[in-house]
């Protein structure tokens, strides 16, 4: 049986512009949910964001996925799930397709192959590393534009991606203002504190670390 649903609304331009100027590291010094976790970068450095369309597969069998890979738009992020399997779904072709319909990036619980030939085409790709095993077109079933669980996070289509050299984040558009405005805040205050370093201050002060270990009798 296979499902496909219309295609998510995308997050704004405005929006997806403003992802790219924050870090997913620094969210992560403030939430430890909404992170896609155990997957490996095709190349570092990258950077990218938009909207995901999603794509569930059933082990063996890409059909839907390279439906697809047919419907992406400009800016959207390609995340597939493929129920546990690690062989690769995701080669040339479907990079080369993906690239040409205006996509940023894919996601993939599974395996990449063609790998020269994906890094040499410059999509950025997340996956569970690179594999000769490929799934095959067997038009059993798929899903599209479904909620998937890719690297312990829940993605939903539409939901706003943010991938950088340092992982995955996964928001949802009503969130991505108030969250960049704060990750902004944050980042900006980094290269005054390393001015202050440089002349003698101290990390540890600053961050608080000092007052943990001074409370607890550790600081002679």
């Amino acid at each position: 049986m296979f499902t496909e649903n219309v295609m998510p609304d995308q997050i704004n331009e405005v929006q997806r512009q403003a992802l790219l100027t924050v870090q997913t590291s620094t969210l992560g010094h403030l939430r430890d949910y909404g992170f896609v976790l155990g997957l490996t970068p095709n190349r570092r450095p990258l950077a990218f964001a938009g909207t995901a369309v999603t794509v569930r597969l059933p082990h063996l069998d890409s059909t839907a996925l390279h439906v697809a890979v047919d419907r992406l738009r400009p800016n959207d992020v390609l995340v597939v799930e493929q129920s546990g399997d690690d062989r690769s779904s995701f080669g040339g072709m479907c990079a080369f397709t993906a690239k040409a319909r205006g996509a940023v990036g894919a996601i993939l619980s599974g395996a990449t192959n063609d790998f020269d030939e994906v890094l040499e085409l410059g999509l950025p790709v997340y996956s569970r590393g690179v594999s000769a095993r490929t799934t095959r077109i067997l038009g059993i079933e798929g899903s599209i534009n479904v909620p998937v669980t890719v690297g312990g996070a829940v993605i939903e289509p539409g939901d706003a991606i943010l991938a950088d050299s340092d992982g995955i984040a996964v928001l949802k558009p009503d969130e991505i203002d108030e969250i960049v405005g704060i990750l902004q805040e944050k980042e900006a205050s980094e290269p005054s504190l390393k001015e202050q370093i440089k002349a003698g201050a101290r990390l540890s002060e600053n961050s608080g670390a000092a007052g943990h270990l001074t409370m607890n009798g550790a600081m002679k």
